[in-house]
């Protein structure tokens, strides 16, 4: 008699399948081959794929291509055309389609930003910030998390193995939050930069050879709210800094974090909300 699966099995089956998915993108998707490395049956491995991860195979394949293809434009001086071929469009139009639909502006005026200043306004104490920050008292969080190594723009990566774990535990649903942590500084161009990639989970929930527990202490935070491509996000961390010195407010020693108010699966873009948070000394 057959062993029953759990849904420390699927998880670990669609593990694979994410590892293989992430460190692939360049190659063409074959269906036949993700089930053979699940172990599942050709005939249900993708309905079974996207129950578990709120998406197709191809879905999560053009969003991963598309997020590297912003983080290119961001960070590197590839031309447009050699961005569109990486991301494996054979032409130029359908690149600008495509990433236009996900981003909300053409890939030309999506790079123009990555020039963006710290708004001039917070330097000289006058005109409100283009991303409005506010004081808020947290509440602690806690995490089933996976340690990150590697460039700040690769976590997505982490996040995609994450969401496999999580998933087949019925862990993805509406009350579930994304919460990144960076442990060192926030350029995160390095190859060894280090964060703590998680979902809020209840007391409950433990740990196992996958994700840790973290806990997150609550307490006094700076707040900032960015709007937009996690590509981008850099800006709003450059707003944040610049309010800093004028706030009178001294930081805590404690990991900078930025919280996903909602889920990148289905919301586009341009559209995404997250929560930059930077941790403040208690008021004496």
């Amino acid at each position: 008699m057959p062993k029953a699966l759990t849904s420390d099995d699927y998880s670990r089956r669609l593990q694979r399948v994410v590892a293989h998915l992430t460190s692939h993108l360049d190659e063409t998707i074959d269906l036949a081959a993700l089930a053979e490395i699940a172990c599942f049956s050709p005939y249900h491995f993708h309905r079974i794929y996207r129950a578990c991860m709120g998406e197709t195979v191809r879905q999560t394949v053009a969003r991963l291509r598309l997020a590297r293809a912003a983080n290119d434009l961001a960070r590197s001086s590839q031309t447009v055309t050699e961005v569109a071929r990486r991301a494996g469009y054979g032409s130029l139009a359908a690149f600008n389609h495509a990433f236009s639909d996900a981003y909300g502006q053409s890939p030309t005026a999506f790079r123009r930003t990555r020039d963006h200043p710290p708004n001039e306004a917070h330097l000289s104490g006058e005109g409100p910030s283009l991303m409005p920050i506010t004081i808020q008292e947290r509440e602690p969080m806690r995490l089933a998390a996976i340690e990150h190594r590697g460039a700040h723009a690769d976590v997505g990566r982490t996040f995609q193995k994450l969401m496999a774990w999580a998933g087949p535990r019925g862990l993805l649903g509406a009350g579930a939050t994304g919460v990144t942590l960076y442990l060192g500084d926030q350029d995160g161009a390095s190859d060894d930069a280090r964060a703590i990639v998680g979902v809020t989970v209840d007391e409950d929930c433990a740990g196992d050879d996958v994700v840790s527990i973290y806990d997150v202490p609550g307490g006094r935070h700076a707040i900032l709210t960015h709007r937009g491509p996690y590509a981008q996000l850099p800006q709003g961390y450059d707003e944040l800094f610049a309010w800093l010195p004028l706030s009178g407010e001294a930081p805590r020693n404690a990991p900078l974090f930025e919280v996903n108010l909602n889920d990148p699966r289905s919301t586009p873009p341009e559209d995404l909300l997250t929560e930059i948070c930077l941790p403040l000394q208690p008021r004496t």
